[in-house]
């Protein structure tokens, strides 16, 4: 990681809040991509750190969201430095946008491009854009109407966009996995794929607890797996959605279906050949083997 990390901003986000942050020794900081299961890593990192299935307060304030502007910077400070538990902390920000501490683990969570394209499409519909404007003090951003999700879809595989001003675009998702990716052999640096979750959540959560130096007691460890898995969480989305109340229209609708491959068959064989063509342009073929597999 470079000495001065590299400044990404958005309309709602300022990773600037991380350079100043007082971390601790064994510090979890949680970066993904949008709708890559970030919720979904978060609810694993309590249930193992914390060693039970009753969180005290709600995941948003266990794991805070570091640099989303709608919470001001100090109140999330405050509220990290209350915490007595190892911390774990969620960021959208790149490895390459954090401060490289050897004593902290980097935990950077990885998603089929096109299924997170497709949930990033309907999580816009569940969010109150006038609130997020309200609470950041930016302007609303005005949108027009979108078109149906396949052409939406397909205009997004083509978009040509600055993977450093528009990080859920598919440059900017591949600039932050393919620098997660070449970090992969440090101690400190653990990649997940939300696919390996789903088909084995039990063995990820083992891999990650040993990667995280955490002990599972073998009697509760059955408990943790049920309460991380996504039906479980679904019935808890009042617990467990991100942000301040309000921000979502539907906690429910945030865990909207948790599949993979959805991205895939809106596609035509044309425009997946395109996206092909695309992701080999924007990131190196053994991140893309493990990432498309």
């Amino acid at each position: 990681m470079p000495e001065v990390p590299r400044r990404y901003v958005s309309s709602e986000e300022d990773s600037a809040r991380w350079r100043d942050f007082p971390f601790r020794s064994g510090d979890i900081v949680i970066s993904t991509r949008s709708k890559s299961g970030t919720t979904w890593v978060q609810m694993i990192c309590a249930l193992l750190v914390l060693g039970t299935t009753q969180l005290p307060r709600p995941l948003a304030e266990l794991s805070p969201w570091l640099d989303w502007l709608v919470t001001p910077r100090d109140e999330v400070y405050a509220t990290l430095r209350a915490q007595t538990h190892r911390r774990f902390i969620k960021t959208h920000t790149p490895l390459d946008g954090l401060p490289a501490r050897p004593d902290v683990t980097y935990v950077v969570v990885a998603r089929h491009p096109l299924d997170m394209a497709v949930s990033l499409y309907h999580q816009a519909a569940n969010l109150d854009r006038r609130l997020i404007a309200e609470l950041t003090g930016r302007p609303q951003r005005q949108r027009s109407s979108r078109p149906p999700l396949p052409e939406w879809l397909a205009a997004w595989v083509e978009e040509e966009a600055d993977p450093f001003e528009e990080l859920d675009s598919l440059p900017g998702v591949m600039h932050h996995l393919a620098d997660a990716w070449d970090r992969r052999g440090a101690d400190n640096v653990v990649l997940v794929h939300y696919d390996d979750l789903r088909a084995d959540l039990a063995g990820q959560m083992r891999r990650l607890a040993d990667r995280l130096g955490i002990d599972v007691p073998e009697d509760v460890f059955p408990d943790l797996v049920d309460a991380a898995s996504f039906d479980r969480m679904r019935a808890r989305a009042d617990l467990l959605v991100p942000g301040r109340s309000g921000v979502l229209k539907s906690s429910a609708a945030f865990f909207r279906r948790g599949g993979s491959g959805e991205g895939w068959r809106l596609l035509s064989a044309a425009q997946r050949r395109r996206y092909d063509e695309r992701a080999a342009d924007l990131a190196p073929r053994d991140l893309l083997s493990w990432l498309h597999r």
